[in-house]
């Protein structure tokens, strides 16, 4: 029935795992830390229209993008809505910021939950090269949201299909910046371009290669 909610709210996607799932999460980054009453995490996702990525320019990608966190956002005040009317506790988990922790040396940001480790956890897909969660249906296209909430719901399997081939490097070869190694993205490295800051002050995503190179952006292509 959540799920159902989720997704007539607008979500693409929508999985669910037992906080118990999370506890390999680092220190802090549990959802238990962020609520102590958290039994469960509902994760959705919405498709980020494929067509920006065309673009000759990095305005449509930023665009398409930044509308798609909002989308997300608001879904997951509807859905809290929702449950807080049926009497179930539910804390939303921003899509992207804000956020808290900040290596100033690194130039290294963590949201209070990593969201693409909920979507694994959830279902929801499986973790590239790229450091993305590429869904089966949908790929690397999508943005991510969560809400945690206070009762104990059945979790979805975790995805067991295959994104990235051994032999498949495209986004490590071609990443211009070389912020990628397979397993982590080095943000001082990848910040630079995936956040520009224009001199009137507008936040571009000049650099999306590792998600548009993929082989799997749009689905599994395997």
């Amino acid at each position: 029935m959540i799920k159902v909610m989720a997704k007539d709210l607008g979500a693409d996607l929508c999985g669910i795992a037992s906080a118990g799932r999370f506890q390999n999460a680092p220190p802090g980054f549990n959802p238990l830390d962020i609520y102590s009453k958290c039994e469960s995490v509902i994760v959705f996702a919405k498709r980020v229209p494929a067509g920006s990525l065309s673009a000759n320019s990095c305005v449509p990608y930023t665009h398409a993008n930044n509308v798609a966190t909002q989308e997300v956002d608001r879904i997951g005040l509807d859905l809290c809505q929702i449950l807080q009317d049926s009497g179930i506790e539910a804390i939303p988990i921003p899509s992207d910021d804000p956020s808290e922790y900040w290596e100033e040396e690194n130039q290294y940001a963590r949201g209070i939950l990593s969201l693409r480790h909920a979507g694994y956890l959830a279902g929801l897909g499986v973790l590239g090269k790229n450091t993305l969660l590429i869904n089966e249906r949908y790929g690397n296209m999508i943005q991510i949201g969560a809400v945690l909430v206070n009762i104990e719901l059945e979790s979805d399997p975790i995805a067991t299909y295959t994104a990235c081939l051994n032999e498949c490097g495209l986004c490590i070869d071609f990443c211009p910046p070389k912020a990628l190694d397979g397993r982590t993205a080095n943000q001082k490295l990848c910040r630079p371009l995936s956040n520009f800051v224009t001199q009137r002050g507008h936040v571009l995503k000049e650099c999306y290669l590792c998600r548009k190179i993929c082989p799997n952006c749009l689905g599994l292509k395997l």
